[in-house]
Protein backbone atom coordinates (compact mmCIF):
# COMPACT_ATOMS: atom_id res chain seq x y z
CA UNK A 1 0.00 0.00 0.00
CA UNK A 2 1.28 3.43 -0.89
CA UNK A 3 2.22 5.55 2.10
CA UNK A 4 0.95 9.09 2.58
CA UNK A 5 2.88 11.69 0.58
CA UNK A 6 3.19 15.44 0.32
CA UNK A 7 1.43 16.98 -2.65
CA UNK A 8 2.27 20.63 -3.36
CA UNK A 9 0.25 22.48 -5.99
CA UNK A 10 0.76 25.83 -7.68
CA UNK A 11 -1.28 27.74 -10.23
CA UNK A 12 1.04 29.56 -12.62
CA UNK A 13 1.42 30.95 -16.15
CA UNK A 14 2.93 28.95 -18.97
CA UNK A 15 6.02 31.17 -19.03
CA UNK A 16 6.98 29.98 -15.52
CA UNK A 17 6.12 26.38 -16.32
CA UNK A 18 8.42 26.46 -19.34
CA UNK A 19 11.29 27.53 -17.07
CA UNK A 20 10.54 24.67 -14.68
CA UNK A 21 10.16 22.24 -17.56
CA UNK A 22 13.63 23.01 -18.95
CA UNK A 23 15.16 22.61 -15.48
CA UNK A 24 13.33 19.34 -14.90
CA UNK A 25 14.50 17.94 -18.22
CA UNK A 26 18.11 18.45 -17.08
CA UNK A 27 17.64 16.86 -13.63
CA UNK A 28 14.85 14.30 -13.78
CA UNK A 29 13.68 11.38 -15.89
CA UNK A 30 10.78 11.81 -18.26
CA UNK A 31 7.72 9.75 -17.47
CA UNK A 32 8.10 6.34 -19.08
CA UNK A 33 4.43 6.28 -20.10
CA UNK A 34 4.59 9.60 -21.94
CA UNK A 35 5.68 10.58 -25.42
CA UNK A 36 9.19 11.79 -26.25
CA UNK A 37 8.51 14.93 -24.22
CA UNK A 38 7.12 12.98 -21.25
CA UNK A 39 3.57 14.06 -22.06
CA UNK A 40 0.22 12.28 -22.18
CA UNK A 41 -3.49 13.03 -21.87
CA UNK A 42 -5.35 12.28 -18.62
CA UNK A 43 -9.09 11.56 -18.52
CA UNK A 44 -10.76 11.22 -15.10
CA UNK A 45 -14.36 10.44 -14.16
CA UNK A 46 -15.11 11.60 -10.61
CA UNK A 47 -17.81 10.26 -8.29
CA UNK A 48 -19.69 11.80 -5.39
CA UNK A 49 -22.38 10.58 -2.98
CA UNK A 50 -26.01 11.54 -2.27
CA UNK A 51 -24.90 14.60 -0.27
CA UNK A 52 -22.03 15.76 -2.51
CA UNK A 53 -19.76 15.03 0.43
CA UNK A 54 -16.53 15.07 -1.58
CA UNK A 55 -17.21 18.57 -2.91
CA UNK A 56 -18.51 19.87 0.43
CA UNK A 57 -15.59 18.47 2.44
CA UNK A 58 -13.11 19.98 0.00
CA UNK A 59 -14.84 23.34 0.26
CA UNK A 60 -14.83 23.13 4.06
CA UNK A 61 -11.21 21.98 4.29
CA UNK A 62 -12.12 18.76 6.12
CA UNK A 63 -8.86 17.29 7.43
CA UNK A 64 -9.71 13.64 6.70
CA UNK A 65 -11.50 12.91 3.43
CA UNK A 66 -11.48 10.76 0.31
CA UNK A 67 -12.84 10.67 -3.23
CA UNK A 68 -13.15 8.16 -6.06
CA UNK A 69 -12.23 8.52 -9.70
CA UNK A 70 -11.87 6.25 -12.72
CA UNK A 71 -9.07 7.18 -15.07
CA UNK A 72 -7.45 6.29 -18.39
CA UNK A 73 -4.67 7.86 -20.42
CA UNK A 74 -4.55 9.05 -24.02
CA UNK A 75 -7.08 6.98 -26.02
CA UNK A 76 -9.47 4.51 -24.44
CA UNK A 77 -8.34 0.91 -25.00
CA UNK A 78 -10.60 -0.96 -22.60
CA UNK A 79 -8.45 -0.70 -19.48
CA UNK A 80 -9.00 1.84 -16.68
CA UNK A 81 -7.79 2.57 -13.16
CA UNK A 82 -10.11 2.94 -10.20
CA UNK A 83 -8.52 5.20 -7.58
CA UNK A 84 -9.55 6.02 -4.05
CA UNK A 85 -7.61 9.17 -3.19
CA UNK A 86 -7.34 9.84 0.53
CA UNK A 87 -6.19 13.01 2.26
CA UNK A 88 -5.29 13.14 5.96
CA UNK A 89 -4.12 16.46 7.42
CA UNK A 90 -2.65 17.59 4.11
CA UNK A 91 -0.95 14.29 3.23
CA UNK A 92 -2.23 12.17 0.33
CA UNK A 93 -2.22 8.58 -0.84
CA UNK A 94 -3.99 6.53 -3.51
CA UNK A 95 -5.41 3.03 -3.45
CA UNK A 96 -5.63 1.70 -6.99
CA UNK A 97 -7.28 -1.16 -8.86
CA UNK A 98 -7.40 -2.05 -12.56
CA UNK A 99 -10.82 -2.17 -14.23
CA UNK A 100 -11.62 -3.86 -17.53
CA UNK A 101 -14.37 -2.64 -19.83
CA UNK A 102 -17.08 -5.09 -18.63
CA UNK A 103 -16.43 -4.04 -15.02
CA UNK A 104 -16.63 -0.38 -15.98
CA UNK A 105 -19.94 -0.97 -17.78
CA UNK A 106 -21.31 -2.67 -14.66
CA UNK A 107 -20.52 0.47 -12.67
CA UNK A 108 -22.08 2.77 -15.25
CA UNK A 109 -25.18 0.54 -15.50
CA UNK A 110 -25.74 0.70 -11.73
CA UNK A 111 -24.74 -2.91 -11.12
CA UNK A 112 -22.32 -2.38 -8.23
CA UNK A 113 -23.74 -5.37 -6.35
CA UNK A 114 -22.96 -7.69 -9.27
CA UNK A 115 -19.45 -6.24 -9.54
CA UNK A 116 -18.89 -6.70 -5.80
CA UNK A 117 -19.55 -10.44 -5.99
CA UNK A 118 -17.51 -10.89 -9.19
CA UNK A 119 -14.17 -9.64 -7.81
CA UNK A 120 -11.81 -10.18 -4.89
CA UNK A 121 -10.04 -6.84 -5.32
CA UNK A 122 -10.37 -4.91 -2.02
CA UNK A 123 -10.38 -1.45 -3.65
CA UNK A 124 -13.15 -2.38 -6.09
CA UNK A 125 -15.14 -4.03 -3.31
CA UNK A 126 -14.81 -1.00 -1.04
CA UNK A 127 -15.93 1.23 -3.90
CA UNK A 128 -18.96 -0.99 -4.56
CA UNK A 129 -19.95 -0.85 -0.89
CA UNK A 130 -19.78 2.95 -0.97
CA UNK A 131 -21.85 3.02 -4.16
CA UNK A 132 -24.51 0.80 -2.59
CA UNK A 133 -24.62 2.42 0.85
CA UNK A 134 -23.75 6.08 0.17
CA UNK A 135 -24.97 6.53 -3.37
CA UNK A 136 -21.65 7.29 -5.07
CA UNK A 137 -22.33 7.99 -8.75
CA UNK A 138 -20.53 9.54 -11.76
CA UNK A 139 -20.48 13.29 -11.34
CA UNK A 140 -18.01 15.10 -13.60
CA UNK A 141 -15.23 14.47 -16.13
CA UNK A 142 -11.87 16.26 -15.86
CA UNK A 143 -9.39 16.22 -18.75
CA UNK A 144 -5.92 17.71 -19.12
CA UNK A 145 -2.53 17.29 -20.73
CA UNK A 146 0.25 16.22 -18.36
CA UNK A 147 4.01 16.48 -18.75
CA UNK A 148 5.61 14.37 -16.03
CA UNK A 149 9.10 13.91 -14.58
CA UNK A 150 10.35 11.59 -11.85
CA UNK A 151 13.36 11.04 -9.62
CA UNK A 152 13.16 7.30 -8.88
CA UNK A 153 15.72 7.14 -6.05
CA UNK A 154 13.85 9.58 -3.78
CA UNK A 155 10.45 8.93 -5.42
CA UNK A 156 9.82 12.56 -6.31
CA UNK A 157 7.34 13.33 -9.07
CA UNK A 158 6.93 16.67 -10.83
CA UNK A 159 3.95 17.20 -13.15
CA UNK A 160 2.85 20.07 -15.35
CA UNK A 161 -0.90 19.89 -15.92
CA UNK A 162 -2.03 21.94 -18.91
CA UNK A 163 -5.37 22.97 -20.40
CA UNK A 164 -7.54 21.53 -17.63
CA UNK A 165 -11.18 21.18 -18.64
CA UNK A 166 -14.43 19.72 -17.32
CA UNK A 167 -17.60 18.12 -18.66
CA UNK A 168 -20.88 16.99 -17.15
CA UNK A 169 -21.50 14.43 -19.93
CA UNK A 170 -20.33 11.52 -17.78
CA UNK A 171 -22.10 8.88 -19.90
CA UNK A 172 -19.76 9.73 -22.80
CA UNK A 173 -16.55 9.34 -20.77
CA UNK A 174 -14.88 6.64 -22.86
CA UNK A 175 -16.13 8.07 -26.17
CA UNK A 176 -14.36 11.39 -25.45
CA UNK A 177 -16.71 13.35 -27.72
CA UNK A 178 -18.19 15.52 -24.97
CA UNK A 179 -18.19 19.30 -24.56
CA UNK A 180 -15.23 20.53 -22.52
CA UNK A 181 -15.27 23.71 -20.40
CA UNK A 182 -11.88 25.26 -19.41
CA UNK A 183 -11.31 25.48 -15.64
CA UNK A 184 -8.77 28.29 -15.68
CA UNK A 185 -8.19 31.52 -17.52
CA UNK A 186 -6.20 31.31 -20.73
CA UNK A 187 -2.48 30.73 -20.15
CA UNK A 188 -2.85 29.49 -16.56
CA UNK A 189 -1.91 25.91 -15.66
CA UNK A 190 -0.94 23.82 -12.61
CA UNK A 191 2.37 22.54 -11.23
CA UNK A 192 2.29 19.58 -8.83
CA UNK A 193 5.23 18.30 -6.78
CA UNK A 194 4.78 14.98 -4.97
CA UNK A 195 7.27 13.47 -2.53
CA UNK A 196 7.56 11.42 0.64
CA UNK A 197 9.22 13.00 3.68
CA UNK A 198 11.76 15.45 2.26
CA UNK A 199 12.00 17.25 -1.07
CA UNK A 200 15.70 17.26 -2.07
CA UNK A 201 17.14 20.78 -2.26
CA UNK A 202 18.29 20.60 -5.87
CA UNK A 203 14.81 19.55 -7.01
CA UNK A 204 13.15 22.22 -4.87
CA UNK A 205 15.38 24.85 -6.47
CA UNK A 206 14.57 23.54 -9.93
CA UNK A 207 10.81 23.84 -9.45
CA UNK A 208 10.93 27.24 -7.76
CA UNK A 209 10.26 30.48 -9.58
CA UNK A 210 9.28 33.81 -8.06
CA UNK A 211 6.60 34.49 -7.04
CA UNK A 212 4.96 31.15 -6.11
CA UNK A 213 1.97 30.59 -3.82
CA UNK A 214 1.03 27.08 -2.78
CA UNK A 215 -2.65 26.31 -3.26
CA UNK A 216 -5.07 23.51 -2.39
CA UNK A 217 -6.17 23.29 -6.03
CA UNK A 218 -8.64 20.42 -6.51
CA UNK A 219 -9.46 19.74 -10.14
CA UNK A 220 -12.66 18.00 -9.09
CA UNK A 221 -13.83 20.84 -6.85
CA UNK A 222 -13.09 23.51 -9.46
CA UNK A 223 -14.82 21.44 -12.13
CA UNK A 224 -17.96 21.21 -9.99
CA UNK A 225 -17.93 24.95 -9.36
CA UNK A 226 -17.44 25.88 -13.02
CA UNK A 227 -20.18 23.57 -14.24
CA UNK A 228 -22.60 24.68 -11.55
CA UNK A 229 -21.95 28.31 -12.45
CA UNK A 230 -22.71 27.53 -16.07
CA UNK A 231 -25.77 25.46 -15.20
CA UNK A 232 -24.14 22.20 -16.29
CA UNK A 233 -24.83 20.37 -13.01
Amino acid sequence: MQEFRHEWKYRMPMTDLEVIRHRAEALLEKDRYGDEDGGYAVHSLYFDDFYNSCARENDGGTAVRFKYRIRFYNQYEGVLKLERKEKVFGMCRKKTAVLNDPQFRMIMDGRAQDLFWSTEDPVIRQFCVDVMTKGFAPNVIVDYERIAFAEPITDVRVTLDLNISASSETERFTEQDYLRIPLQKKGEHVLEVKFDEILPGHIKNAVTVSPMVQTAFSKYYYARNILQTMGGL
